[in-house]
């Protein structure tokens, strides 16, 4: 039998991604004590071990966000100007910009995060109200009476395994890998119309196995003059030949999908007038911002359509399927970079760039991928209110707002954004009003003693679109460490706070006194 070894903590969270980092920051500012595990060797999930920059609304620098959000990104800013040698024209900027993307107005290093992300917990894991445990796995859950007693994690090297009590439990993980073993209920995949009445949703039945589509992400520089080519993947040239059936060109090309009209669009690679650059879209250093040779070459994020992978969901599938589409996912990317450095156009007539290298180290990674591929769509609880479409779309008549709602913990704003999905559709992308996250969605029907803490909260195929994003899974967190906190601090439940107004407004007062915003000011939608 194997030998477990027992740990305590007011509040166990599984998962160390942002909104696993925001609840644990948010509980341990409460006052709980806290084991946070981790199946990487980074906290910080998307931002980190996804290599995804902040993906974040048009009103992030002046509201929007709840105040640990908007400290963490302070915070970012202040590195680059105490750490590194940035021009003094950026620094007199109040907005600083690391990557100055096309897709974010504070686009940084995965590294430069995962610093700020310790820093902000250091004094708490200093004191030991914090424990982390960085790649463990969670491996098995003890239930009774709709309450989690224990769960048990292991080491992903070692096997050694750990047993972890609480009185609350948070699932920030990634794929939502708690809700089954502690047999919280919970759906994956499409709805359907006829469940959720969505305009979006399909017609017919259900359709669980239809996921957004993951990516594994990677980051490049360019040598010019030298060849930095890497060896042929083994998979590149079913890549090289592949084109899915909504798709206007191979896979390996420059061209995509304009998201919100369908209509085909050539990117460029660097700048070209007129063409969008997915050069400049991901980039997380601009070597313009610092001064004169800190940097030989810009560097920027490889999360394009090109290595968007669809052909399979790795969500309760066998092992066996997970991982094959795992390794048919590194290989797409890895195919992708063959492709630009061999095959590529160039506008002046040649092909590939030699000079595209990986850069390995910035991800921290052998084979240069992210530790952990970028996942758009999760597990997600049968909560007590499920967010529709219809709560949230800019596209039904007569509707000038989100659905208000009374039990607000927070605030997001993005566009209702899925990319290819799994069962070969194409991108829904459809305008959304500023949202709220009511309560009501972190709540499992049954279980009374776990809460969702990342894209596993209560939305559908469709709503996750827009909740999936950086400031929004970091509010989910926040609130959600704050409501563990509150309901240990009265020994009540989290159905009993949304369904006592008196402790609701209580409990309200305490989030917006944390610094989390529960409406929007009159805005237009995105």
């Amino acid at each position: 039998m194997p030998v477990f070894q027992e740990l305590q903590a007011n509040l166990i969270i599984i998962g160390g991604g942002l909104g696993g980092c925001a609840a644990a920051l948010s509980a341990l500012q409460s006052g709980k004590t806290v084991i946070l595990t981790e199946e990487t060797e980074w906290i910080g999930g998307q931002i980190t071990s996804q290599g995804v920059p902040p993906d974040e609304h048009p009103w992030i620098e002046s509201f929007g966000a709840t105040r640990n959000y908007r400290t963490f990104r302070r915070k970012i800013r202040e590195y680059y100007l105490s750490h590194y040698p940035v021009k003094n024209s950026q620094r007199m900027s109040d907005r600083f910009n690391p990557g100055n993307a096309i897709v974010s107005s504070i686009s940084h290093e995965p590294r430069v995060a995962l610093r700020v992300l310790y820093d902000m917990l250091a004094p708490y894991l200093s004191s030991g109200k914090l424990r982390l445990l960085m790649e463990y796995k969670i491996k098995d859950s003890e239930t009774e009476n709709d309450q989690v007693l224990t769960v048990t994690v292991h080491h992903t090297i070692t096997g050694h395994t750990l047993l972890l009590k609480g009185k609350y439990f948070l699932d920030a993980t990634e794929l939502g890998d708690v809700l089954p073993l502690a047999n919280v209920e919970y759906v994956i995949g499409a709805e359907s119309q006829i469940e959720t009445g969505e305009a979006h949703a399909p017609e017919g039945p259900a359709e669980p196995y239809n996921m957004q589509a993951f990516t594994y992400c990677f980051a490049i520089d360019h040598i010019e003059g030298e060849d930095h080519t890497i060896e042929k993947p083994a998979q590149y040239d079913n890549w090289k030949s592949y084109q899915a059936e909504f798709w206007p060109a191979k896979q390996l090309s420059w061209w995509g999908l304009v998201p919100h009209t369908l209509e085909p669009i050539e990117y460029s690679f660097f700048y070209e007038p007129d063409r969008f650059s997915l050069w400049n879209y991901r980039r997380i250093i601009d070597k313009s911002n610092f001064e004169p040779g800190t940097f030989h070459s810009d560097i920027t994020i490889v999360n394009w359509p090109q290595n968007d992978y669809w052909l399979g969901p790795i969500i309760d599938v066998t092992e066996e399927e997970k991982e094959n589409h795992l390794a048919s996912a590194k290989q797409l990317s890895l195919s992708l970079l063959y492709w630009m450095q061999t095959e590529a156009p160039r506008p002046d007539g040649g092909t590939g760039y030699p000079g595209i290298r990986l850069r390995k180290d910035v991800l921290g990674t052998e084979d240069g991928l992210a530790k952990y591929p970028y996942v758009r769509e999760s597990r997600r609880i049968k909560a007590v209110y499920t967010v529709t479409e219809q709560d949230i779309s800019g596209e039904i008549e007569g509707k000038n707002r989100a659905t208000f709602f009374e039990d607000s913990v927070g605030i997001g704003c993005y566009r209702l954004d899925l990319h290819p999905s799994t069962g070969m559709n194409t991108y829904i992308d459809i305008s959304a009003h500023p949202f709220q996250i009511p309560l009501g969605s972190l709540i499992p029907v049954k279980v009374r003693n776990l809460l969702p803490a990342s894209k596993n909260i209560g939305t559908t195929h469709l709503t996750n679109g827009c909740y999936r994003l950086h400031p929004v899974e970091w509010n989910i967190g926040e609130a959600a460490g704050h409501l563990a906190a509150y309901c240990m601090d009265h020994s009540i439940t989290p159905h009993e706070v949304r369904n006592n107004e008196q402790l609701l407004r209580d409990f309200q007062a305490r989030l917006v006194k944390a610094g989390i915003e529960l409406d929007w000011p009159g805005i237009h939608k995105v």
